[in-house]
């Protein structure tokens, strides 16, 4: 007998993925109703911590436990109200793209088959958005962290060739990389897997608006070079995460090519308003780097997961990444002819098809719609700061440049130290009792409420209902003489 792991029945399980797309299409359209986050009670921790199982169950049953035991204690960035970290809230055509995705289970890797050729329109349309020529190369990823990893990787590889064969003694000195201090963790993280070590990225001063000081980059690229060390990189920032600060990219760009240094955008998600005209005097500069990150699951509001990396020398990128060997040769016909292979720009030889998302959500939408939910996303980030600063008991912990507000709790008779207390116990609240999830910062020692908006579900009743519930349980924490919570 020869087995398969095909439905037996195929009507069945035909009426179980109705139901399905049908209860997820209820899921969606109420999330309004929903509080934003529930935390997850002990039974259901002990239903996910089963014995591996041994037989088959019916399709049907398995469904029931992703029904009791998954979905109702989802992360919440499908809800309105969810502004942590950076994360876009998807949509239920992007949801069905996925499902069609896994369907067709194509492996973007190799051959001449639609899904690559769907990768490479994606990817010409990104070059549009961000003013990258059409010679330009790039690639698809998981997200930021790994465009980020794949810029740098060329960006090391193309300062001294024998690198990629030969390894960093190859190069006789230190490498370093240059960027502010409020550069993201991925980038050093990435900077660290490349084996430059995060110690040998130097942390540039930022200003009062968290720009990078780029007079101190300067000095600090000089003093370097004096010292033996051997500078190859500078990274930009569109868009900090702290505080959606954007970094002088034009003078950046200046100081990289005086200095002949490889100049990274980390746009993962502070790119994005590169489409808005006019935000480009913002951004002014982001199309004059060499790499550029950014992630189509954040401000693009797609489904996880999503980024990618833009390479203005394609040449540079295809030899980072290629290695010729005899059992990926292409051919003249069939399935091994086509274009140039995806695994000759990334790490990845198997990709799955996560370009079909993102072509069938731009043509459905267009770049027009996207430009306007980023353009309501802006001014609801203006509105909530407003609330803010007309609140005597909230105070605004940094400008708003971008979509990203700071602010605390504060009624002016507290220490710094009382009240950081204080503004970590209301955040906890706030997702406990499922009203919001912002999440936090510290921003010269002040513990900062923020709230990051790359939602299209938020209206700005949403914000005015978070700013009254941090009035609300700071005042109840004061009834209750709460001065240092746990």
């Amino acid at each position: 007998m020869e087995y398969s792991l095909d439905p037996p029945d195929w009507e069945a399980l035909r009426l179980l993925g109705h139901r399905m797309v049908d209860d997820m299409m209820e899921y969606l359209s109420t999330v309004r109703d929903r509080k934003a986050w529930k935390k997850i009670p002990d039974d259901a921790l002990q239903e996910l911590q089963q014995p591996m199982p041994q037989g088959p169950q019916k399709a049907a049953n398995v469904y029931e436990d992703f029904l009791h035991t998954v979905l109702p204690y989802n992360k919440g960035n499908v809800h309105p109200r969810f502004w942590a970290w950076v994360e876009g809230g998807g949509t239920p055509f992007g949801m069905l793209a996925d499902m069609l995705a896994s369907g067709m289970n194509a492996n973007l890797g190799i051959g001449s088959h639609s899904a690559v050729h769907v990768e490479r329109q994606v990817l010409d349309w990104s070059k549009e958005m961000f003013g990258f020529p059409p010679s330009s190369s790039g690639i698809l990823t998981s997200g930021a962290s790994m465009a980020n990893i794949t810029a740098m990787v060329v960006a090391r590889n193309n300062f001294h060739a024998s690198i990629k064969q030969k390894g960093l003694r190859a190069v006789d000195g230190q490498l370093t990389v240059y960027g502010s201090s409020e550069t993201h963790s991925c980038a050093i993280k990435g900077i660290e897997v490349i084996g430059i070590g995060s110690e040998n990225f130097r942390k540039v001063p930022v200003d009062e608006k968290y720009k990078v000081r780029t007079e101190v980059m300067r000095s600090m690229i000089e003093e370097d070079r004096q010292k033996g060390f051997i500078p190859f990189c500078i990274i930009g920032n569109a868009g900090t995460v702290n505080t959606g600060a954007i970094d002088d990219l034009e003078e950046l760009s200046v100081i990289a090519k005086a200095e002949g240094l490889w100049f990274h955008i980390d746009g993962a998600f502070g790119a994005v308003p590169y489409i808005l005209p006019e935000y480009k005097q913002q951004l002014k500069g982001l199309d004059l780097a060499d790499s550029l990150s950014f992630d189509y699951h954040k401000w693009f509001y797609m489904n996880y997961e999503v980024g990618c990396v833009l390479i203005k020398d394609a040449a540079a990128h295809r030899a980072a990444f290629s290695t010729p060997v005899n059992y990926l040769m292409a051919h003249e016909r069939g399935l091994s002819a086509g274009p140039d292979p995806l695994s000759n720009y990334g790490m990845e030889l198997s990709r799955g098809f996560k370009a079909l998302k993102v072509w069938m959500l731009l043509k459905e939408h267009g770049i027009k719609e996207y430009a306007q939910l980023v353009r309501q996303n802006l001014h609801q980030a203006q509105y909530l700061a407003g609330l803010v600063k007309e609140h005597k008991e909230l105070e605004l912990l940094a400008d708003v440049p971008m979509n990203i507000v700071c602010y605390r709790w504060n009624p002016g008779d507290m220490s710094n130290e009382v009240l950081n207390a204080c503004n970590k116990e209301i955040l906890m609240r706030l997702h406990e009792e499922g009203i919001a999830i912002p999440s936090y910062t510290l921003l010269k020692d002040k513990y900062a409420i923020r709230v990051a908006i790359t939602n299209h579900r938020s209206r700005l009743e949403d914000f005015a209902e978070l700013a009254a519930a941090t009035v609300r349980i700071g005042h109840e924490m004061a009834r209750q003489h709460v001065k240092q919570p746990a």
